[in-house]
């Protein structure tokens, strides 16, 4: 328990007006009088010492005043905490009871201010360029974390009047408890350091977590949690040791590498398939694309056939040129020479297995502009002009029939 001095107690007595009052009424006026004293010193730290210094503080957009403000609460409570003994006829326990909850209330605002000025850290180290590649949030909420146990555990012994290392040695038995309680921190704790460490995720990646409804950009990575904002705009926080211990899609390396990837099918009609006829051949060499192809190909089945003069006597022994293949050295030319694909990237547009929906020739590219919209209007501007111009080759594409093609099946019959 606190010990208070004879001179201590007696200041307000030298005062001459309080001298005069009955004990009551001299009590009364002495605590209005230190509530006085605690405000005009508060008014003064914040309102004029407050406001000068963070005047000449260099702070770049971030101001330090909210962590300065709440360690210029520190001021009123010291106040209060020495002078509740000099308020004459108070009892020995209610002036303890009083410098203690002062006292805590000092260690209160300490932690906070720490806590503030964590945070102005924090702010100030997101203006890094290399900030949104390594966040440091989680840190500093760890950091927040043990500031206020560090306080809470010198407010109640400062409260009960005791060591603070009384109650840390009982802690010892609390450990298990404690793991319990804090499980989830621990974990987002180790997940933090190895999503930071390796580069795992950024602030602004675009994820994919479909069991966790997520599907759109990273917006924030805290200790506990990471916050995506959906393409929907909506909302999806993950627990940070999920994404540790369940897997996602991290787009961030398209868009580092500068190609989005394209794989889409043309579905031929396979009845449309067949060789094309020598005045055919001629026809498309109109196509500047094709002129070189249809040259090469000429040679090349001419020599072959020609080393083979049994097999050339009957059409269906001999190479011929289809036009299936035709399109498809037309499509691999027209996408190289659009000048909106990724250079140095894998290109091809490839056969795949008939199916019953028809004979698939997919592209599997890569556009050089990775942004979603820009990618969608190629890609559209790319099939656009494949399906107009898939009647030059005598092809058709597959398409289911619809109620019109059995209502011009009707009308037909009928008319027969």
């Amino acid at each position: 328990m606190r010990q208070f001095t004879t001179e201590s107690l007696a200041i307000f007595d030298t005062i001459p007006f309080l001298a005069d009052l009955p004990p009551w009424a001299e009590t009364l006026a002495s605590l209005a009088l230190l509530a006085f004293i605690a405000w005009v010193a508060n008014f003064i730290v914040k309102h004029v010492l407050l406001r000068l210094v963070t005047r000449w503080l260099p702070h770049q957009g971030v101001t330090p005043l909210p962590a300065v403000a709440r360690l210029a609460n520190v001021v009123p409570a010291l106040i209060v905490a020495n002078g509740i003994a000099a308020v004459p006829h108070l009892p020995a326990p209610l002036v303890t009871l009083v410098a203690n909850v002062a006292a805590a209330s000092i260690i209160l605002f300490v932690a906070m201010a720490i806590s503030k000025a964590l945070g102005l850290g924090n702010q100030v180290y997101d203006r890094r360029p290399d900030a949104a590649s390594r966040p440091i949030k989680g840190y500093v909420q760890l950091l927040k974390i043990l500031v206020y146990a560090g306080a809470a555990i010198l407010i109640i012994a400062v409260l009960m009047d005791q060591s603070p290392l009384l109650l840390l040695s009982g802690l010892g038995a609390m450990a298990a408890v404690l793991m319990l309680v804090f499980k989830d921190t621990i974990l987002s704790l180790v997940a933090s350091v190895q999503l930071t460490s390796n580069d795992m995720l950024r602030v602004g990646d675009w994820i994919e977590m479909p069991q966790a409804g997520a599907d759109g950009d990273v917006i924030d990575i805290a200790l506990h949690t990471v916050k995506v904002q959906n393409w929907d705009k909506t909302i999806t926080t993950i627990p940070t040791h999920r994404l540790i211990s369940d897997s996602y899609k991290n787009w961030r390396a398209m868009f580092e590498t500068g190609g989005r990837k394209m794989q889409r099918s043309l579905r031929i009609d396979q009845t449309s398939i067949r060789f094309l006829e020598p005045d055919e051949v001629t026809r498309l060499k109109r196509f500047s694309l094709l002129a070189d192809y249809l040259g090469a190909k000429e040679s090349d089945i001419a020599a072959w056939n020609a080393a083979r003069p049994e097999r050339a006597r009957d059409a269906v022994n001999a190479r011929r040129i289809t036009n299936i293949g035709t399109f498809r050295a037309y499509m691999t030319a027209y996408l190289k020479d659009r000048g909106d694909m990724a250079e140095g990237m894998f290109l091809v547009v490839r056969q795949l297995a008939p199916t019953e929906t028809g004979l698939p020739l997919e592209i599997y590219a890569y556009t050089a502009n990775t942004s979603w919209a820009v990618h969608e209007d190629v890609q559209g501007d790319i099939f656009d002009h494949l399906i107009a111009i898939l009647p030059e080759f005598g092809l058709r594409l597959f398409q289911q029939p619809t109620g019109l093609d059995f209502a011009r099946f009707g009308a037909a019959a009928m008319r027969q």
